[in-house]
């Protein structure tokens, strides 16, 4: 069955050059002139990586916070005893706990979007894996969701801290924004966003790391990002 656009979609497509590829700034200015819709839509950048998915150590994944946030709340639990558990509060978690919270969420409790645990913790958090795991909810060292410093985690998450993970044909749908931040915040974090991705490169891969580019919202078309001297640009940044 044919794929039926809709006219705001077709319209936006008009106004968009197939062939070429933008600067940033140039590609926001853009997106932020399509056709609106009747919601605040989601803004994200997708990133086609020169990488074999296949290969463990060509994992692509971290996290890093935007300037500007995601333009989404985003509601926290922690699993912690103790001290901790009075600075988890105090920092703004929505819910806190440990065997109390663990059996909260076995019995279908999933209303929150990250769960942040302390090391001493996670072997009781560990039961939890087969409902937390399959939905990107549970807590992990490598995302700074495993930590002592239970405040920090929970303050970096309220400010705009995401997470990003590369999908199984090698592709990162990192969200950036809202459509209605201004353009310099969307740039900016967009920026930040693109930098993360760089930073995350896996040291075995040579040549072209990041193939193609694009910056779309929940109902645009993509818009193809210029990728030429990102690979010197990033390395300029770190010297």
């Amino acid at each position: 069955m044919p794929l039926i656009l809709s006219k705001r979609y077709k319209k936006a497509q008009e106004m968009l050059d197939r062939k070429a590829t933008y600067a940033l700034e140039d590609a926001v200015k853009l997106l932020k002139t399509f056709p609106p819709v009747k919601f605040d839509e989601t803004v994200e950048i997708s990133a086609s990586l020169n990488i074999d998915p296949k290969k463990t150590d060509q994992t692509v994944r971290g996290t890093v916070v935007l300037p500007h946030g995601t333009g989404k709340t985003r509601r926290v639990v922690v699993f912690c005893k103790g001290e901790n558990a009075i600075r988890a509060r105090s920092t703004g978690a929505e819910e806190i706990g440990d065997a109390d919270l663990i059996e909260k969420i076995q019995q279908g409790w999933l209303e929150f979007d990250v769960a942040i645990a302390t090391p001493d913790m996670m072997r009781d958090v560990s039961r939890l894996g087969r409902i937390l795991g399959p939905r990107g909810l549970m807590p992990n060292p490598k995302t700074g969701t495993v930590t002592d410093d239970v405040a920090k985690a929970i303050q970096e998450v309220k400010r705009g801290r995401v997470e990003f993970k590369m999908d199984k044909l090698a592709n990162i749908h990192f969200v950036i924004g809202k459509l209605s931040f201004q353009a310099e915040q969307l740039i900016e974090n967009s920026r930040v966003a693109i930098e993360a991705i760089m930073h995350a490169r896996p040291s075995s891969i040579k040549g072209r790391y990041i193939k193609r580019l694009s910056l779309s919202s929940t109902m645009s078309p993509g818009i193809a990002l210029k990728t030429e001297g990102l690979e010197a640009q990033f390395s300029s940044a770190e010297s």
